[in-house]
């Protein structure tokens, strides 16, 4: 190998030698070799024939090795000119390492794993290859032929190469090699494919060879790599220089468009309409400004990166569109805040003015809608006629009242000249609306004099009726007093009489008759005080028309009129026949319902302990073992029927119970029973009579299907009901564990947890009589199993393993046939014919869990 690597480049000098071990001893071919694959010139060699002349050949080959920084370990000229094979190699492997493999290296590792990383990456896509070393992993010689096919894919057809045929492989890619990219054979593929472990020294000056022959491939990546890194370092910038542009542009247009709104001063003339400028201003301050700061800061940050990465890149600076530098950003900016300065300032100011204006305008309001509010309907009141009807302590009232009216009118006077003071102010502070000002103020004053005038006009009617009524007020006095009491007595006799009254009893209603009867023995002496009433008011009518007098309004005392005393006493009388009729109407109804009471509480005392009766009896039999279990179930079916013939008796009580109902009776005092009572444990006993002849019928199919005696059954029946000690009609597990060992059981946890599954199925935790008799049957009596069906149908094919539809149906009546038919499923052994169904399963199916 190394012998071929020396030719390949002395052959570049016309040269090449034959015995690596002699043709180097002289220094000549040496020193050649150096300057072949250095590119230098070494000094001028001896030409003697000498050993001399021989050593300082070597010597000076050996000291240009040395000055490339490679240091010769035990290596000397000596050696290599006595012709020391190893030493000569040693020499020879150096130069390799030194100007053929040293250079190579990918990202910055040594030269070896450089030269293997490269190996690596170039051959990553191909499939059955994998280099982790420089010696097996080249003996099936495809990562030779890889290397090729990765830059020169033309030369070899990769797709037909083969992992078990490496001679072929090494082969093809040495000749390529030689015959396309000018590398000589330096290897034997026979000599890699026979050794355990090729030389790895052979292997990496080999592949050095294909790494400097693809060094031109290699150096157009790599090209490319930088191209790729100008190009995104290029468009970054671009993308910046947008950036930039756009956020200039947008902030230089949002500078445009806020000055003319900062600097217009036009002042609004209301309030609110300031204060919202305000309010929008402070939103600009708050809300619009902020953003705007950071996108100039970052504006200015995003410039001078930009102009610090287009400087390190070797670009040159950055320069913005017209008018979008830094500086005219600055300079607008400082516009903005031109037009900013003062902006706030004008805009308090002129609300502090407004509010000026709106303080004295809002006071004006104030005051005057004080006044309207006072005078509202203070005209009226002055013009009405009310002391025409009134009586005489209503007119001395009403002047006490003008009298406190005129005080008040007095003390406004000072309010209306504020008034007129404020309008007059507005106007002379030029206040935008002292039109309606000066309107609203002359409208106050008007009214003001007109007030004035009706006050003494009412003063004097006042004074002039009240002369007229003292006269017959005191007879108005008297009628009053004995007025009112009688009239509450009225209103309170018809409340009595119209209440309405809710009892339920006899005793209840004879209560009210009596109390009634006290009140109709008081109606004579309330006559005689009406007539002295009326006899009063008929007085003050003859005073009236006998001098003349206008008689104002009614009586000031009272409001109770002679018409209505007497509507009321007329009311009175007529109530009274009508309360005495309800009277005799309710007590005749509590009559009645007492009748329904005792009818209904007479039947349900009778029928609610036969039905407790008869469910005890019905217990009894299904408990105690009288006769066989077609006796029992004779005997119970007989109570059965009596039980149904029973029914008219419940259904005429169901008839009482609806009298009842429609008559609102709500209790029952001659019997405990109720209807709902009453239903209940009628539908519990015919529940119960029908669950207990079901459970002897089911008994007898027991006791057939299984062959029990009746003796067993009465045994089964003795011990369920030995242990079923709440007397419920079901075992808890504990008592039936009891039951179990008191028939002979011994068991442990596991067993018992297996006939617990069979007869407590749901896991209830109880055993009812029927599980109870269904396991026992099953211990007990012969019973058929799933082994002994599959045996039956066995017989019946003739003892194969599967049977045939046409044995079923010859062997079987036609209905059971087609059952099996509809159910086996197809027989799939080897042994299988067609039409062949699996009764083996198909036995096993039939019985489920029920064959445990």
């Amino acid at each position: 190998t190394f012998t071929a690597w020396c030719n390949s480049h002395l052959r570049k000098a016309g040269t090449q030698i034959e015995n690596i071990e002699e043709d180097f001893r002289d220094g000549l071919k040496l020193m050649l070799l150096l300057e072949v694959i250095s590119g230098e010139r070494l000094a001028k060699p001896e030409r003697g024939k000498m050993r001399v002349h021989k050593i300082s050949n070597v010597n000076k080959a050996l000291d240009f090795i040395a000055s490339k920084g490679v240091k010769l370990v035990s290596i000397g000229a000596e050696e290599i000119v006595d012709g020391n094979v190893k030493m000569t190699l040693g020499m020879i492997w150096t130069i390799i390492l030194r100007f053929a493999i040293q250079d190579i290296s990918v990202e910055e590792t040594s030269a070896k794993e450089g030269l293997l990383l490269w190996c690596q990456r170039k051959t990553a896509p191909y499939k059955n290859v994998n280099i982790q070393n420089f010696h097996i992993s080249w003996k099936d010689g495809l990562g030779f032929c890889a290397l090729i096919h990765r830059h020169r894919p033309e030369l070899i057809d990769y797709g037909k190469l083969r992992k078990d045929d490496p001679l072929t492989n090494l082969n093809t890619a040495f000749d390529v090699a030689e015959k396309y990219l000018d590398i000589p054979k330096m290897l034997d593929a026979e000599d890699i494919i026979g050794t355990l472990r090729p030389d790895e020294k052979a292997i990496m000056t080999y592949v050095s060879c294909y790494y400097h022959a693809f060094s031109g491939a290699q150096k157009a990546e790599t090209a490319a790599n930088r191209i790729c890194k100008v190009l995104a370092v290029n468009q970054e910038n671009e993308q910046l220089m947008e950036d930039y542009e756009k956020l200039a542009s947008d902030l230089l247009e949002w500078i445009r468009r806020t000055i003319p709104w900062l600097e217009n001063r036009a002042p609004e003339n209301t309030m609110q309409a300031m204060q919202q400028k305000l309010e929008d201003f402070r939103d600009y301050r708050r809300l619009h400004k902020p953003p705007k700061v950071q996108e100039k800061c970052q504006l200015e940050i995003n410039f001078n990166t930009l102009q610090t990465k287009l400087r390190l890149s070797n670009r040159p600076a950055f320069m913005p569109s017209e008018g979008k530098m830094v500086s005219d950003i600055n300079n607008a900016w400082g516009g903005l805040e031109q037009a900013e300065k003062g902006y706030e300032e004008w805009l308090l100011n002129e609300i502090r003015r407004l509010e000026r204006l709106d303080h004295l305008a809002e006071k004006f309001r104030q005051k005057a809608s004080i006044h309207e509010s006072w005078t509202d309907g203070k005209e009226a009141m002055l013009q009405q006629k009310d002391y025409e009807t009134a009586t005489l302590s209503e007119i001395k009232a009403l002047l006490k009242k003008h009298e406190a009216f005129e005080s008040d009118l007095a003390a406004h006077q000072d309010r209306v000249e504020q008034i007129a003071a404020i309008a007059q102010e507005l106007n002379e502070l030029d206040y935008y609306d002292s039109p309606s000002v000066n309107a609203r103020c002359q409208k106050i004053c008007d009214q003001w004099d007109n007030l004035g005038a009706l006050t003494q006009k009412r003063r004097e009617a006042l004074e002039r009726t009240e002369k007229l009524l003292e006269t017959i007020d005191q007879l108005y006095l008297e009628y009053a007093k004995r007025a009112a009491p009688f009239n509450n007595w009225m209103e309170g006799a018809m409340e009595d009489l119209q209440d309405t009254f809710i009892v339920h009893t006899i005793e209840e209603i004879q209560g009210l008759t009596t109390a009634h009867e006290q009140f109709k023995a008081t109606l004579p002496d309330a006559d005689k005080e009406r007539q002295a009433i009326l006899g009063i008011h008929n007085e003050v009518s003859k005073i009236v028309q006998t001098y003349h007098v206008n008689m104002a309004g009614t009586n000031p005392y009272t409001t109770i009129t002679p018409h209505e005393i007497n509507g009321k006493w007329e009311h009175v009388r007529q109530l009274v026949p009508r309360r005495d009729q309800a009277l005799m109407e309710e007590h005749a109804r509590q009559q009645q319902n007492e009748r329904l009471r005792k009818q209904f509480g007479a039947q349900a005392n009778v029928i609610g302990p036969w039905i407790q009766t008869k469910m005890e009896e019905i217990g009894r039999i299904s408990i105690e073992m009288h006769g066989t279990l077609e006796d029992q179930l004779n005997h119970l079916r007989q109570y059965e029927k009596s039980i149904v013939n029973y029914k008219p008796k419940i259904d005429q009580l169901e008839g009482d119970h609806q009298l009842i109902q429609e008559a609102l009776i709500f209790d029952n005092k001659h019997t405990n029973y109720t209807m709902e009572h009453i239903r209940v444990g009628w539908e519990q006993l015919l529940t119960t009579i029908a669950r207990t002849i079901n459970e002897v019928e089911n008994q007898i199919l027991t006791r057939d299907a299984k062959g029990i005696s009746q003796e067993q059954m009465n045994e089964f029946r003795a011990s369920f009901n030995h242990f079923d000690r709440k007397k419920t009609g079901m075992m808890d597990c504990e008592d039936f564990r009891a039951c179990l060992i008191s028939m002979g059981y011994n068991m442990g946890e596991a067993e018992f947890a297996r006939i617990m599954s069979i007869v407590d199925p749901n896991r209830l935790g109880v055993v009812t009589f029927q599980a109870f008799i269904d396991f026992m049957s099953r211990e007990t009596a012969d019973t058929d199993t799933a082994d002994q069906v599959m045996a039956s149908f066995k017989i019946l094919a003739g003892d194969k393993n599967y049977i045939t539809v046409d044995e079923l149906r010859r062997e079987l009546p036609p209905d059971q046939a087609e059952y099996c038919i509809a159910r086996m499923a197809p027989y799939t052994g080897r042994d299988a014919v067609p039409g062949a169904l699996d009764y083996m399963s198909f036995s096993t199916a039939l019985y489920g869990e029920s064959d445990l």
